[in-house]
């Protein structure tokens, strides 16, 4: 049994794959392009033409397909062999020919896979480096992988004190108690669907990222292990390590804080 499948079944992770493929088969152009626009308009660029991309924790593969599609030349992994598979599904069905994206099986924790796959012009990682189990030697080891001038795209959930601690209590529940699991659906649908449909219509924009309302919120419900940073916290964690700021985008409240870093 790999570490993955043991985690899994002792309850100590959630299984991201699962929920990614059936993402997936909702998937459509427009939730590609939007994927698109979310790269570049935070990495402030048109196109990604000569670039290399490295997708640490691909998932669905979207964001590899969106990097690919504006013209870089992608690397994906993910440490979850059902969301390796997504990815391959994801490129067998919009670039099967494509050479310039691979995509394989890894752990941002494991250094010597890492050195093997070298620097790259963008490191990506959107909300995975807390799902690790040790996200600061997975930050250590997202930074490394950033060539020099490069830039980091990293996505981190916002500490938020006490409700963090309840949403972590959550969490470890989903994975530890099947039984659990409609319950906690049910109990916090109302809430996590209806701020995120309220969002939505007032703003008359889709949902961020080309996701799915549903997939987002079983993402967060499931999402184990589960870590939290304050931006100040993390700002100063890449700033000793010759990053800096380009763009932030802070949540607020409940969510992932978004981050893009300049390597000097």
């Amino acid at each position: 049994m790999s570490t993955h499948q043991h985690e899994i079944e002792s309850g100590e992770r959630f299984g991201f794959g699962e929920n990614w493929a059936r993402f997936l088969s909702g998937l459509n152009e427009e939730k590609i392009n939007e994927a698109m626009r979310s790269l570049q308009e935070k990495l402030a660029v048109d196109t990604l033409q000569g670039k290399t991309f490295l997708d640490i924790g691909s998932g669905s593969g979207l964001f590899s397909l969106a990097a690919h599609r504006l013209g870089a030349k992608v690397r994906s992994f993910d440490f979850d062999p059902a969301s390796v598979g997504c990815t391959r599904k994801l490129k067998e069905m919009f670039a099967a020919d494509c050479t310039d994206w691979v995509v394989t099986e890894g752990s941002v924790l494991d250094e010597a896979f890492l050195q093997d796959l070298g620097c790259f012009d963008i490191v990506y990682s959107w909300g995975v480096l807390h799902h690790t189990g040790d996200m600061l030697r997975a930050w250590e080891n997202a930074a490394a992988r950033v060539a020099p001038q490069g830039t980091l795209f990293i996505a981190i959930y916002n500490d938020q004190g006490w409700v963090s601690r309840y949403w972590t209590a959550v969490k470890r529940l989903y994975n530890r108690c099947t039984i659990s699991k409609p319950f906690l659906i049910l109990a916090h649908a109302p809430y996590l669907l209806g701020v995120r449909w309220l969002v939505r219509t007032v703003s008359r924009r889709p949902l961020e990222r080309g996701m799915s309302l549903w997939h987002d919120m079983i993402d967060w419900l499931g999402g184990y292990p589960f870590e939290v940073a304050r931006p100040e916290g993390l700002l100063r964690f890449f700033r000793d390590r010759g990053f800096m700021l380009t763009e932030m985008t802070t949540c607020g409240g409940m969510g992932c804080n978004e981050f893009v870093f300049k390597r000097h």
